[in-house]
């Protein structure tokens, strides 16, 4: 078995000059970073005091199973023969929040767009969706599901 290791910095921004003293006295804002990539400047959802101009935690969730999943079908796409010429993935998540504050995401549903060549076969291209989903390192580590509606369109 490999072992792959990631690390990132996280960083609080969002001091205003007395720390957290009181819960509208600071910023939810933060850089992450990671050595020879852009930052990322995010915050919490605005719904929990956060600036709506940056990225919060829930988005980058998303986005990490949305890009996953599109990588790994791009792979069994091209290792099977489907020409995928585009991809579009408009996904949506639903987040719970209980009485007292914590909450989890209770479902993601991804719905990639994708565009192959005419001469490719539109079953399979569909079928290898379950497949990128059944690799999907973020989909197999979350503990709710993640379902996909894929639209397959001859270019």
């Amino acid at each position: 078995m490999k072992v792959h290791r990631y690390a990132v910095d996280v960083e609080w921004t969002g001091n205003l000059g007395n720390g957290t003293r009181t819960m509208a006295g600071y910023h939810r804002d933060h850089r992450i970073s990671a050595p020879g990539k852009p930052a990322i400047e995010g915050s919490s959802d605005p719904a929990f005091r956060g600036d709506p101009a940056r990225w919060n935690p829930e988005e980058l969730l998303l986005a990490s199973l949305s890009a996953c999943h599109k990588l790994w079908y791009l792979g069994l796409c091209a290792q099977a023969g489907v020409v995928v010429l585009s991809y579009h993935d408009a996904a949506e998540g639903v987040m719970e929040e209980e009485p007292g504050g914590a909450g989890q995401f209770s479902a993601v549903t991804l719905r990639p767009s994708v565009t192959i060549a005419a001469d490719s076969d539109p079953s399979l291209a569909a079928a290898l969706h379950e497949q990128a989903h059944a690799m999907c390192f973020i989909a197999r580590s979350v503990n709710f599901p993640v379902d996909h509606a894929p639209v397959i369109t001859l270019g």
